[in-house]
């Protein structure tokens, strides 16, 4: 792999896993349009979610500390018997929320290896109806009563419908998990700041969860790996990834997802009707 191609996957990855807009159906048109089928891919894949993922820690170390904290209280508390009493606390109720999204995934990974496949595999008419179907999602979202839910008074509903949409939808290639999540946010009536704050945090364990399954085999790829373009890789998704953070903030803010409906209406009808055309032409 070359350093501008690196380059250039480091910033659609860092890009694209915060804005709306799927980083894995991204990712793949450009892979599928280039020819580029890298070497060594698995690997850089790893390194560039983690790219991402230290782009997170970044931007929400204070929550994340208070999180990392207050784990280690709730253990206490349950030894204790005071977990229950304690559940009120903002961080604590936190906490609980993304634990209660996290849980399907563990359900969904009985799946794992019909979404490997897809992505594996991409399908160009199926990611094109993929991207639509993130553009209808971020439709919805745009037009919905704003709520002003957030971590002390959502339910636990609201958890579980964020993350059955992350397990479900999200690994589809050109379904955003973020442009999804948040959408399922605004959806369940959390205000603006809290949407894009659940999303992103919940990405934490995600990212970090399908890193771990794939570290194995990953790490057996570093035997003939350049190093150079994967540590390139890595800062760059990181620093993208912490810019279209910010961006993406003051988006939902300002309501401007529309934007990215558009975008992505336009790119799935453009995706679909290259996949005919690749089909049935070439």
């Amino acid at each position: 792999m070359t350093i501008s191609s690196a380059i250039i996957q480091g910033i659609i990855q860092g890009l694209t896993e915060f804005l709306p807009i799927s980083s894995s159906g991204h990712l793949a048109l450009y892979q599928h349009f280039t020819n580029k089928n890298i070497d060594n891919g698995l690997l850089f894949s790893v390194i560039l979610h983690l790219g991402t993922l230290a782009a997170i820690f970044v931007v929400f170390r204070k929550t994340i500390s208070e999180l990392f904290i207050e784990f280690f209280k709730a253990i206490g508390d349950i030894f204790t018997g005071n977990f229950k009493k304690n559940l009120e606390k903002p961080s604590r109720r936190l906490l609980v929320m993304l634990f209660i999204a996290c849980l399907p995934l563990f359900f969904i990974y009985i799946f794992r290896d019909f979404y490997e496949s897809l992505a594996g595999n991409p399908n160009l008419i199926f990611e094109g109806f993929c991207f639509l179907l993130t553009a209808l999602l971020l439709f919805l979202a745009d037009r919905c009563v704003k709520g002003k839910k957030n971590e002390s008074n959502m339910k636990y509903k609201d958890s579980i419908a964020v993350g059955l949409v992350q397990a479900v939808l999200a690994p589809l290639p050109g379904v955003s998990r973020s442009g999804s999540t948040i959408s399922t946010g605004l959806l369940s009536g959390f205000s603006k700041e809290f949407a894009v704050k659940f999303s992103f945090i919940l990405g934490i364990p995600t990212i970090l969860g399908g890193c771990v399954f794939e570290i194995s085999a990953a790490i057996d790829e570093l035997k003939t790996t350049n190093l150079a373009p994967i540590i390139i890789g890595f800062f760059v998704s990181a620093l993208v990834g912490y810019l279209s953070m910010k961006l993406v903030n003051w988006i939902v803010k300002t309501d401007k997802f529309k934007i990215f409906e558009i975008y992505t209406v336009i790119l799935g009808v453009a995706v679909i009707l290259i996949g005919l055309y690749e089909r049935f032409f070439v």
